[in-house]
């Protein structure tokens, strides 16, 4: 096997992927419909379920498309007639919550936190006394954009209390932060495998319980294509998907979750917090500011603040990064002039190393002060 040229990629996904994730595309032509290929996705299924620890009560359903497909799906699919969502809307993840729910006109009530720190349980407490017709909590686990950690075992909780279910976007945490679906309180989450499984673009998936699941079947239906129910129970009666399925990229996350399973959940996790590490070493180096709280943050995601530097130019810096193999990924905080780094992928600390070599490179071919200036 040829090796691949390696990138090292610090944006919040797609993510850094091993040259046997990557060969494992190169598989015979085969019509999704056979049998075989049924078997690989039932299997993918199973894997994706255990990956949170769910059992025979949890099924994944799997949808061709990026992770924000997922969000539309269990949004619109998952909310019965004369209910409302609730979001609690801290973030540009679960802005993009708010947005789809507008889009096909469910009601809901948007409960919006600060972004630079965890919400108030007692807020959240307080809609669900206010409204009992709450279908359900949806929240954003990990902000990609901002890399703030909500608490979603406590606020599943309080959804169970209020007689409502606990959807979590997950695309940002699963496979990376542990998640166990029954001691985190978590109906449903998601992800997709360009993500934690470290595997290609174009597959995402819902993992749920099953009697809601069976349940939506009632519901009212909001779109044909990103439908939870018919999904699921095309994949049930006839193990295929309803649409036609990323093959390769099917193959590639096959081979990726055997990769995840042989490096295993707890050595993984170390070895995302052991990269974070080496990011927030460099950045104290340097002098750089984030915009969050450590005791907040993810260990996944470091967003850094723009140096208060006349010479500072993130374009020019990111593309110095780039020509030398280091991806750097411009903020989502809204009005505020940020950088992220993100710990995600098949990378480890001596390739941050790397990295801050080439960045202190950077800054210094263009000017910027070293430690980097801030005014306040």
């Amino acid at each position: 096997m040829n090796k691949v040229e390696r990138k090292i990629l610090l944006n919040p996904g797609p993510s850094t992927t091993t040259d046997t994730v990557k060969y494992a595309q190169v598989v015979p032509d085969i019509c999704p419909r056979e049998k075989e290929f049924g078997e690989v996705m039932a299997s993918l299924g199973r894997d994706l379920v255990k990956i949170v620890h769910g059992g025979d009560d949890y099924a994944a359903v799997l949808f061709c498309g990026s992770g924000t497909i997922c969000i539309d799906i269990a949004l619109n699919s998952l909310l019965d007639k004369d209910k409302k969502a609730l979001v609690v809307q801290n973030g540009s993840y679960s802005e993009r919550a708010c947005e789809v729910l507008r889009a096909y006109g469910m009601p809901h009530i948007e409960l919006k936190q600060p972004i630079d720190t965890t919400p108030d349980l007692a807020a959240i407490e307080e809609a669900l006394r206010k409204n009992d017709d709450i279908g359900y909590i949806y929240m954003t686990h990990h902000e990609t954009g901002s890399g703030l950690l909500n608490p979603i075992r406590e606020v599943g909780a309080l959804a169970h209390r209020y007689g409502a279910f606990f959807i979590t976007d997950t695309t940002s945490s699963y496979a990376m932060i542990p998640i166990n679906v029954y001691e985190d309180n978590v109906d449903f989450c998601m992800a997709s495998a360009q993500k934690g499984i470290m595997g290609m673009t174009g597959l995402s998936y819902v993992i749920g319980r099953k009697d809601i699941i069976e349940r939506s079947k009632d519901f009212p239906v909001r779109s044909y294509y990103c439908n939870l129910y018919m999904q699921y129970h095309y994949i049930e009666t006839t193990g295929q998907m309803h649409f036609t399925p990323p093959v390769q990229t099917i193959y590639a996350a096959r081979q990726a979750l055997a990769e995840y399973f042989e490096e295993g959940e707890d050595r993984k996790w170390e070895r995302h917090q052991r990269v974070m590490r080496a990011i927030h070493q460099g950045e104290e180096e340097l002098g750089l500011r984030e915009m969050l709280k450590r005791e907040v943050q993810s260990s996944l995601v470091s967003a850094v603040r723009y140096p208060d530097d006349p010479n500072w130019d993130f374009d020019k810096i990111h593309d110095y990064c780039y020509e030398r193999g280091f991806t750097i990924y411009p903020g989502k905080i809204e009005k505020k002039g940020t950088f992220r780094l993100c710990a995600l992928g098949a990378i480890d600390e001596q390739d941050i190393r790397d990295f801050w070599q080439v960045f202190t490179e950077a800054v210094k071919h263009y000017g910027v002060q070293i430690p980097a200036r801030y005014d306040d």
